[in-house]
């Protein structure tokens, strides 16, 4: 059985648990900057939601072998560059199944990291495509899955800043509104665009994981039914 909205806030929980025992131990050792920063950079706090995604091929019949969640398993050829680490591959028979980005958005500065998140998204997915192009990553075109994670807290609520170029103006869509729906424009257009097959935007919080879900387009709903057609695509050609 494919994992449930019920699963998901599971999962969404797991990850604010370990995210609080990361800052936990990260208090513990901040006599140092360096030692403080590399407690917060300690990973593992989007395992419960890579594992959730994992079961839809797992339980679809493909190997604990075809996935790869860090190290060289989670490694694909770039275009631009010669590797990019994702956050979940699946690989089977020499078909890229499937590859996942995994982000989260939170403060305080909202402003620069919310245009690092859109920057990495968009050349993450344009890098493995041009590297598909090139014969790089199997002869199936590969599915990319985007997943979303935004903290729901003052800073995100609030209206972004003024956008400061003085030779032209950005569009009207993005004046006024606050980094939560910023991102409704931005991943619908990541999906308008072709660049991810399947975009899931939750908005969380430790005090209430939920999540909310603010774009009909990019709920669990539609994400995880774009996983399961790209399974039912595979499984016509043979596979797993």
């Amino acid at each position: 059985m494919a994992p449930t909205h019920s699963d998901l806030e599971l999962a969404i929980a797991g990850y604010w648990q370990t995210k609080d025992r990361q800052r936990v131990v990260a208090e513990a050792i901040r006599s140092t900057a360096e030692g403080s920063s590399k407690a917060v950079r300690g990973g593992g706090h989007f395992n419960p939601i890579v594992n959730l995604l994992a079961r839809f091929f797992l339980d679809a019949g493909y190997p604990e072998s075809a996935i790869g969640a860090s190290g060289a398993k989670a490694t694909l050829p770039g275009f631009y560059r010669p590797t990019k680490e994702w956050d979940l591959v699946v690989v089977h028979e020499g078909v890229l199944v499937a590859a996942f980005e995994l982000k989260a958005l939170g403060g305080p500065s909202f402003g620069n990291n919310y245009n690092n998140r859109v920057e990495e998204a968009v050349g993450s997915a344009s890098d493995l495509s041009r590297a598909h192009l090139a014969a790089l990553v199997g002869p199936e075109k590969p599915w990319l899955g985007y997943f979303f994670l935004m903290d729901d807290q003052p800073g995100s609520r609030q209206p972004g800043g003024k956008a400061r170029g003085k030779s032209f103006v950005s569009e009207q869509i993005w004046h006024g509104r606050s980094y939560q729906d910023r991102f409704c424009v931005s991943g619908e257009r990541l999906l308008d665009e072709g660049l991810y097959d399947a975009v899931c935007y939750v908005v969380s919080s430790p005090a209430d994981p939920g999540p909310r879900e603010p774009s009909p387009r990019m709920d669990w709903r539609h994400f995880s039914a774009a996983i399961e057609a790209r399974l039912t695509y595979l499984s016509r050609l043979g596979y797993p």
